[in-house]
């Protein structure tokens, strides 16, 4: 494995990681952490959760969860291969990565390449490179900014991270309103979905932030590229932001439902960009908002309410990845609070 690339991107990403010890003791963070572990999982579900232990400094669970996606693994590389896209499956790249080298165990080392080799070589994909998010259409979704470009940048592919996000930003980012509509495709090149999905920006937000943590510091340009578009979506978004802190489903729609998970993908993106660097502090107030609320919605067994839903996702309901990004939120928010001590 390339030990140099991934250990360069473990320190990168040390400053919005805690140690276990400051989140063994949230009471919160474990009830969430048990409910999610009950729910039934699709690939970019199982990878998402384990890339929270990983935020959340539990190894031992980033281990298992990485066994188990081992255990349904596809034949061209796919892991947690159940349910998805093409690309859902590379949201959990970075933990399973993190686990082989964790554990020296081969069978997850050569798992953790097998899903790097699909990701660079099989995934279906337009001409000028740029993955589509399913098999049997050639469509990109916002939720893309997050299945491959943080694994390729955690890996040291820089440039294929770069090229995924900006293929992705052509077809998917209305400048005006400063958000990204969800599907675009591209065999019509016209937009399938132009709604601006709370969630699809949220994932976008997410993604950008995990490739700026990966992302060296000579990557000068690359980084303020990333970090100006980001400071954009946020802004976007935030526009919209409701005064109980959270969104509506469709942003700009405020006859949609009341969404929770869009709130603590913003805060996470926050609380790790601003002592990351590369977010103001202006900010924080915000955040703090959004995960005030999102905390709230946490009922009596740990289920993070009022998220997108599953299976369908066209209702409020709960997930689990809104249980993830609850974790990796609260994981964020405990770094803050110590760097800036808070």
């Amino acid at each position: 494995m390339n030990r140099r690339s991934f250990l360069y991107s473990n320190a990168a990403l040390a400053a919005v990681r805690p140690s276990p010890a400051a989140t063994a003791k949230d009471e919160l963070m474990d009830k969430v952490a048990q409910a999610a572990l009950a729910m039934q999982r699709h690939s970019w579900e199982q990878g998402i959760l384990a890339q929270a232990f990983l935020d959340m400094g539990d190894r031992e669970r980033v281990i298992l969860m990485a066994k188990g996606a081992i255990v349904e693994k596809a034949a061209d590389g796919r892991l947690a291969a159940i349910g998805g896209g093409a690309t859902d499956s590379a949201m959990g790249g970075t933990a399973y990565w993190r686990a082989g080298e964790l554990t020296g165990d081969p069978e997850m080392q050569e798992a953790a390449r097998g899903l790097l080799e699909f990701v660079l070589k099989r995934t279906p994909r337009a001409a000028d490179g740029t993955c589509y998010h399913v098999f049997n259409s050639p469509e990109m979704w916002s939720d893309s900014f997050y299945t491959t470009p943080p694994f390729l940048a955690a890996t040291a592919h820089y440039d294929e991270a770069m090229r995924q996000i900006e293929g992705l930003r052509k077809r998917l980012w209305i400048a005006e309103n400063k958000l990204l509509s969800h599907i675009w495709d591209d065999g019509r090149h016209e937009f399938r979905d132009q709604a601006f999905w709370g969630v699809g920006n949220g994932w976008a937000a997410a993604g950008l932030t995990r490739v700026m943590a990966a992302m060296p510091a000579e990557r000068r340009a690359e980084r303020e590229r990333l970090s100006a578009f980001l400071k954009e979506l946020l802004d976007g978004c935030l526009a919209h932001q409701r005064p109980d802190g959270l969104f509506h489903n469709v942003l700009d729609r405020p006859t949609t439902f009341v969404e929770t998970n869009l709130a603590q993908m913003l805060a996470f993106s926050i609380y790790t960009g601003v002592p990351g660097g590369w977010l103001p502090a202006s900010y924080v107030s915000a955040a703090d908002r959004m995960r005030a609320a999102a905390r709230a919605k946490v009922d009596q067994y740990g289920f993070v309410q009022g998220v997108c839903g599953a299976p369908t996702f066209d209702q409020a309901g709960v997930a689990a990845e809104g249980q993830a990004f609850f974790l990796m939120m609260e994981a964020a928010a405990a770094n803050f609070n110590r760097v800036r001590g808070r």
